[in-house]
């Protein structure tokens, strides 16, 4: 049995003291034990949101991290600095980050791998741009990035990775897909992991689905059976409605 997995995405969002504020209004509720929540904040906030979600269950996670352990990569942030913080997870391959920041499926396996050395669980985002699914090439693109992104990946590591399907199109847009089309993306990527690896793997990794998930809609998309979670990022701003997400 998969433990679903509802993730916020904060971005470029909350300074320190609105971090603070957010995870201290968190902390008000009761959460649904049988969900794993996570937390993706700023690097300059991970620290101190680290000793703020201590004695809950709440996991941490950061957006983005380079592959090398250290060097001359200036503005970068490496996975031993992460480590020493003490974080669960963290996104890689962001549309955002592929689209404004260069990312690449190389430079996302990379990190994939780079971040499993560490002992940190790569959050790995797929998704398609509205042109290519018009075009009726979403499903070509999607596995294109699954199987670049695991290149040289263990089926063994599975269990240590989330995948997130991530359209392009419905990220910050107030556009979602549809719950059934959510469910076949989710599912296929299922298949072409099962097809890589075996069917031993499908229980072994969690498929998300992110694109202005609400709490509204959170109910239709978790009662999917390919659905395992959701990568939230507006909602997960607001504490009442990402305790509502979480206890969905």
């Amino acid at each position: 049995m998969r433990k679903p997995i509802i993730a916020g995405n904060w971005k470029m969002n909350n300074t320190l003291s609105q971090s603070l504020k957010l995870i201290d209004d968190i902390k008000k509720h009761n959460l649904n034990e049988d969900v794993e929540a996570v937390v993706c904040v700023p690097f300059i906030n991970l620290n101190e949101v680290k000793k703020a979600l201590e004695g809950t269950n709440i996991r941490l996670g950061a957006q983005n991290m380079h592959w090398e352990d250290s060097g001359a990569y200036t503005g970068e942030i490496s996975p031993l600095m992460l480590k020493e913080i003490g974080i669960d997870y963290c996104i890689i391959g962001h549309s955002e980050r592929r689209q404004y920041f260069s990312e690449t499926d190389e430079t996302v396996n990379n990190k994939i791998k780079s971040a499993l050395k560490h002992g940190i669980r790569p959050i790995v985002c797929v998704g398609e741009t509205l042109e290519q699914r018009e075009k009726s090439i979403e499903k070509e693109i999607v596995k294109d990035q699954v199987l670049n992104a695991f290149e040289d990946i263990e089926g063994e590591q599975l269990k240590d990775i989330v995948i997130a399907y991530e359209p392009i199109w419905a990220i910050g847009t107030g556009k979602t897909a549809s719950s059934d089309d959510a469910n076949e993306m989710c599912g296929f990527i299922r298949e072409i992991i099962v097809d890589k690896y075996g069917q031993e793997a499908e229980n072994n990794i969690r498929i998300q689905y992110g694109g202005s998930v609400k709490p509204d809609t959170i109910r239709d998309l978790m009662d999917k059976e390919e659905i395992d979670g959701a990568l939230v990022g507006g909602a997960s701003l607001n504490a009442s409605d990402f305790v509502k997400l979480i206890n969905y």
